[in-house]
């Protein structure tokens, strides 16, 4: 990969350095350079992820954006199996536990305001946490899924901080805290903070009113079994909206990540803490990574903030590149649940490695200019 970067820089760097004329500008080498990796960039992003799209007749969207650039985008398949309506690029999906880290930043705007601290305990804004065996557990160890809560009304698996176990019903929690504090409901709450990213096109699955959601579905293409009541049932005790329930769109979350890691929704200090490392997680299906607020990261390179989701039907995942400013957007609206979620997974895997591959060689390149 990088032999095909050099030869194209050397093949323009030829080209710029021939006898200047007089009276014409000298070439401006470091936008050659710039223009060189983007038409690299996009050609191979549709080499790679068109051929993750064929191998996996994937039903879903794709989308890469550097920035504001959009470098790659791909809608395939149907949002509804039944009137055989094509994905486009206003598709809405449910995003699954996409939506913890909105939870996790509608905490910290709260601790902003000075309503809570991340330090405190659960139990100062919520009743069911002055049990015993919960009221050591802090709005930390929620964010970061160290509290060793799994169900709620259940034993604790582990001893408050000591160790990570992954918990819904901590982040439903959360929605609850966020409530208690502000004197809104988590509705109220999610819609001011799309407001504050831009986003028009997201709701939560109890107060969605439109004609554009991804219908999702069990199975395959040739045998494609509808979930009932969708998108009310995110609401629902076994799912919760803080833990799942938020609905979305490609571009919205585009939207999203830029104004989060661009600095427009949370104070640099706040952001720090969100991003920070302060848990690791052993994923199933995605291998070994940090955690920090409702926000999954690499172990090693390249830097990366990513959080997968899944609710019954509707696999997404959602990566951000900090260095380069690049999001990468998977959402889809069909799962073989017979097949397992690793196999569910597989194009979302397949295409994390193309762009951890391709940033790791982009950061190279970097460095040697």
């Amino acid at each position: 990969m990088i032999k095909k970067i050099t030869f194209l820089f050397l093949f323009y760097f030829l080209c710029s350095c021939t006898t200047e004329i007089p009276k014409i500008k000298p070439v401006d080498k470091n936008a050659i350079i710039d223009s060189t990796i983007t038409a690299f960039q996009k050609t191979l992003l549709e080499q790679q992820i068109d051929s993750v799209f064929k191998k996996y007749n994937f039903n879903g969207s794709i989308a890469v954006f550097k920035d504001s650039l959009q470098l790659y985008r791909k809608e395939n398949g149907y949002s509804n199996f039944k009137t055989k309506t094509k994905i486009d690029s206003s598709t809405i999906f449910a995003i699954g536990s996409v939506s913890k880290q909105f939870t996790a930043a509608m905490v910290l705007l709260q601790m902003e305001q000075g309503k809570l601290n991340v330090t405190d305990k659960a139990s100062k804004y919520l009743k069911e946490f002055q049990a015993k065996e919960y009221e050591n557990i802090t709005i930390h160890q929620l964010l970061n899924h160290t509290s060793g809560l799994n169900t709620f009304g259940g034993k604790l698996m582990f001893k408050s901080g000591s160790d990570f176990f992954y918990s819904n019903d901590g982040f439903n929690a959360l929605g609850k805290i966020v409530e208690t504090v502000s004197g809104k409901s988590y509705d109220e709450n999610a819609q001011e903070l799309f407001r504050k990213a831009g986003m028009k096109n997201s709701s939560t699955g109890n107060t969605f009113e439109g004609n554009n959601f991804a219908s999702a579905y069990l199975g395959n293409e040739k045998n494609a079994q509808e979930v009932p009541n969708m998108p009310k049932r995110l609401g629902s005790k076994d799912i919760g909206t803080p833990a799942g329930g938020i609905l979305s769109t490609i571009d919205d979350l585009h939207l999203w990540n830029n104004a989060l890691y661009g600095g427009k929704i949370l104070k640099p200090e706040t952001l720090k803490q969100f991003t920070s490392k302060s848990a690791e997680r052993h994923h199933a299906i995605l291998g070994k990574m940090g955690y920090g607020y409702g926000i999954m990261m690499n172990i090693g390179k390249p830097e990366s903030y990513f959080h997968s989701g899944y609710i019954k039907g509707s696999p997404s995942l959602n990566i951000y590149y900090p260095q380069t400013k690049t999001s990468v957007l998977i959402l889809s609206n069909i799962a073989d649940e017979e097949k397992g979620k690793s196999s569910t997974f597989r194009p979302h895997v397949e295409v994390k490695k193309i762009t951890d591959n391709l940033e790791n060689t982009l950061l190279q390149l970097r460095s040697k200019h």
